[in-house]
């Protein structure tokens, strides 16, 4: 019976990087994974494969209409729908074979199949052929989270689809039928859209991307409206029809949507089911979350768990985050995760991304704050490759001036933030940022700029 000092359940973001950092500090590590292709979810139906579909799909429309005002005249572009989805595999094949080779790099044992407990310390793989137990001092459950749906919603991954199904349409829909307008929904959405779709994005609530700074979301409808999404805002969907032409989504109250495709992205749940929790009486919330305390024990000694399965931000690099303070708790006597500087990004044309307290949440914790904000049309960056839409806005402690939240939509505002969230997480204050050099001409001047507003002293706007 194998014996591991460690046993990650779940090779995804949080499980393979917590199997990678405990092997770096010299323990005898296993990873228990399912899916031949290691990655989890993020990589094999999720982040990777979705912006390579958004890259790609960029690309195409600015080469079919985006590129006459620049000079650059084409003729005959056409899309080769399959030679893209290839694309999109090869990417994700090349980075699991990636993660593959760090495992044999840091000696880390793989075991293919489906993991459950049979008591504390000892877990049963249960592969294709045969079954297997091991043991171990520590657990560790990655094992990540599924996607959600709604009563009267059955998935069928090919007329009504999650996220996984939306990355492999054969052909581009004539209409599709977004219902949920968070992160996922609208980059979906776009993706479509760019080659060809017309989209129609259902949300329950009287706004998109909900959770994030409410200016922001203003912005982001504005100019998604403008690029050829259709919002319907309010809408409670009650439940979706197979017909013989496509598929009818019905909704309380109003006239329901004809479309050939509809993509339910409402949130993802938890993956507990089959790991047998009963057995060592570890505790879940009624959402099915996994408990655990500060150090990311459960309510049994010396199981553990991270990422999705415990709730939170549902984000791959929070998981990873969590892995590594996990391990390094357990085997250093040190490891830190500062949720406060956790940054989201919304892989949208433009981007959006944020990082710690939107106004909303000041506002409502009573928070005394100061703002400042900066555009990007005033960028000569910006000016220079024709991406003017969106705005940089930094919030400060009203005293301290410690920057609690950046908000950004704008061209590559998910890279702009990791400064931010550097800054946030070292206790800047906006006076520190406005205080550093950037380059010029750089995008990142629109974050200094915005830290110059603080003070009502930008000064290119």
């Amino acid at each position: 019976m194998p014996h591991h000092d460690l046993i990650v359940i779940g090779a995804g973001p949080g499980g393979y990087v917590a199997a990678i950092r405990a092997a770096q500090l010299g323990k005898n590590v296993a990873c228990v994974e399912r899916e031949p292709l290691l990655g989890g979810t993020c990589l094999r139906v999720g982040c990777i494969p979705s912006k390579a579909l958004l890259e790609s799909s960029h690309l195409y429309e600015q080469a079919t209409h985006g590129w006459a005002d620049r000079g650059i005249g084409l003729s005959k572009v056409q899309l080769d729908l399959a030679a893209m989805l290839k694309h999109k595999q090869q990417v994700v094949n090349t980075l699991g074979g990636g993660i593959d080779g760090l495992f044999k790099k840091h000696k880390i044992t793989r075991y293919l199949g489906h993991a459950s407990f049979d008591g504390p310390g000892r877990v049963i793989v249960k592969g294709s052929k045969d079954e297997q137990e091991l043991t171990a001092d520590k657990v560790l459950i990655a094992t990540g989270s599924s996607v959600a749906s709604l009563p009267g919603i059955d998935i069928d991954e090919d007329r009504i689809v999650s996220s996984t199904g939306a990355l492999s349409f054969n052909e581009v829909p004539k209409h599709l039928i977004v219902i949920g307008a968070g992160y996922i929904g609208l980059e979906m959405g776009t993706v479509w859209r760019r080659l060809g779709a017309q989209v129609t994005v259902l949300e329950y609530l009287d706004r998109i991307l909900p959770g994030m700074d409410a200016q922001v979301a203003k912005e982001a409808q504005k100019i998604f409206t403008k690029q050829g999404l259709e919002f319907r805002l309010g809408c409670r969907v009650a439940g979706v029809k197979v017909t013989r032409k496509g598929c009818e989504v019905q909704i309380d109250g109003q006239d329901s949507v004809q479309g050939d495709r509809v993509l339910v992205s409402v949130g993802r749940r938890p993956n507990t089911t089959g790991l047998n929790l009963e057995s060592i009486e570890v505790k879940a919330t009624d959402r099915g979350f996994i408990t655990v305390d500060e150090h990311f024990e459960t309510s049994q000694s010396g199981v553990f768990a991270i990422g999705d399965v415990i709730g939170g931000a549902m984000l791959a690099h929070k998981a990873e985050e969590e892995g590594i303070a996990c391990v390094e708790q357990l085997y250093t006597g040190y490891g830190h995760v500062n949720y406060d500087a956790i940054p989201g990004v919304c892989y949208t044309e433009p981007e959006i991304a944020t990082v710690g307290k939107s106004e909303e949440a000041l506002k409502e914790e009573g928070r005394a704050y100061r703002k400042g904000q900066f555009p990007f049309m005033a960028n000569g960056r910006a000016q220079a490759s024709g991406h003017m839409d969106g705005f940089v806005k930094i919030l400060a402690d009203a005293q301290t001036d410690r920057v609690l939240g950046v908000h950004i939509i704008g061209a590559h505002a998910g890279e702009l933030i990791a400064e931010c969230a550097s800054a946030m997480e070292f206790g800047a204050s906006s006076e520190d940022i406005a205080r550093c050099c950037h380059a010029h001409p750089t995008l990142a001047e629109t974050v200094k700029e915005a830290a110059l507003a603080v003070d009502g002293r930008a000064i290119h706007f």
